[in-house]
């Protein structure tokens, strides 16, 4: 019995030394209205007041809460604490609801401040699905490829990675494979909007990719 024991603590620590996360999804119905959801943080990158809120809404994949963003800024996210992938993948229901200047719904990963991070997003203004990586708070573009991101529905979006190539999807289809290596390393999860994006997230979940 203790030999096993020691095996299966050797296991999980030989896991964590490669940053292997076991998948998890979090569907904000245990996270309290008003608020961001317990053991997030959320700020923005560049100028703007964000606001992201939990609150319930009728058509949430998985009812009764979703997280919402209904303020503005330059760049606003809101990210897990706690997390640290390397390689991995991550994913997200989102819904476009409004936005002037833009309806974009996203993901951050390799995350390691509010300045340095990659995102994938979905605009819905645009029907585009975009690739960036964010360096010292300036957002570059890697690639945007055009895609049906039709407002007030939700929508899928997951990026997959693994060293440097990153593969992006929306509603199950591959819309962006490619390589880059700017953003190394381990780093946080989560979801992104930009500017005056009313938006709309649910069912947000991370982990090892399997079968690869």
């Amino acid at each position: 019995m203790k030999k096993m024991l020691t095996l299966i603590l050797t296991t999980f620590a030989g896991l964590a030394a490669m940053n292997i996360s076991f998948a998890q999804t979090i569907t904000f119905d245990q996270d309290t209205p008003g608020a961001i959801p317990a053991g997030w943080r959320a700020g923005v990158t560049g100028r703007g007041a964000p606001k992201w809120s939990i609150e319930a809404d009728a058509s949430a994949p998985s009812k009764p809460n979703v997280l919402k963003q209904s303020g503005s800024g330059a760049f606003p996210w809101c990210v897990m604490q706690g997390t640290s992938l390397a390689g991995g993948y991550v994913e997200v229901k989102f819904k476009p609801i409004s936005g002037r200047e833009d309806q974009a719904g996203g993901l951050v990963w390799r995350w390691k401040d509010s300045d340095n991070y990659y995102v994938a997003r979905a605009n819905a203004l645009e029907n585009n699905v975009s690739l960036y990586y964010t360096q010292n708070g300036r957002r570059n573009e890697l690639k945007y490829v055009d895609a049906p991101v039709p407002r007030n529905t939700w929508h899928t979006l997951r990026v997959e990675f693994s060293g440097k190539k990153i593969r992006v999807l929306l509603n199950g289809k591959a819309y962006i494979e490619m390589e880059d290596g700017r953003i190394a390393g381990a780093g946080a999860v989560g979801v992104w909007t930009k500017a005056d994006s009313v938006t709309l997230f649910d069912d947000f979940s991370y982990g090892a990719l399997t079968g690869r």
